[in-house]
């Protein structure tokens, strides 16, 4: 079984990549070949509303027809049988380079002549993860889980399982004493770090090996 992790922080050994990696490790611990990509090192954009995948007689076949950096990545993930997504919170959302992923993964999949209805002829299972400052008491009352259970229906075009595991109150920066960051209690945050993010990080690994296995 072949599982692509990518990962749209940019930030290449932090939270985001960190989770990302364990998850790749829980794959490999059940025999699946694994595959890291960094979003941020390829040059592309969101869907630009061609609509070359929704024309009478196209031969797309589910994939984005712009001939970008993106446009390999796109052809071996729907070739996959799992794919693992990171990405941090920023601005209450996921980041710009993953919303542009999403958008030329998963459009042109969408029926146009039945509302809803995925036309991706395969299954490719699906984890999700977050990383994010937000505290956990905080998830809802910010309408987080919104959010995320908006990113879990989108990748079900996929038909495949989704997982999500998230990490909350993550170690932002290695010298806090260099930013104006004042209303972060440091100690709280590193003891986080020492204490929880290691959990985090199992929690992913496991879901990995789950996503494998199943």
């Amino acid at each position: 079984m072949n599982v692509i992790g990518a990962n749209a922080g940019p930030r290449k050994d932090w939270n985001t990549a960190t989770m990302l990696k364990s998850a790749l490790e829980g794959a490999e611990s059940v025999g699946a070949k694994t595959k890291l990509v960094h979003l941020y090192d390829y040059n592309y954009q969101g869907c630009t509303s061609c609509f070359s995948c929704k024309k009478r007689g196209n031969s797309c076949n589910g994939l984005c027809a712009v001939r970008d950096d993106l446009r390999e990545l796109l052809e071996e993930v729907l070739e996959n049988e799992v794919l693992l997504l990171g990405s941090p919170i920023y601005l209450d959302d996921v980041t710009g380079a993953m919303r542009s992923f999403l958008e030329r993964l998963l459009f042109p999949s969408i029926s146009y002549d039945e509302f809803g209805k995925s036309t991706f002829t395969r299954r490719v299972s699906c984890g999700l993860i977050f990383t994010m400052g937000c505290p956990e008491k905080a998830v809802a009352s910010d309408h987080y889980d919104v959010l995320f259970e908006n990113l879990v229906r989108l990748v079900g075009q996929l038909r495949g399982k989704t997982e999500l595991v998230s990490a909350n109150e993550t170690y932002q920066f290695r010298d806090y004493s260099a930013m104006n960051a004042a209303m972060f209690d440091v100690e709280a945050r590193a003891k986080r770090r020492t204490e929880q993010f290691p959990i985090d990080c199992r929690n992913a690994f496991e879901m990995g090996a789950r996503l494998v296995a199943g």
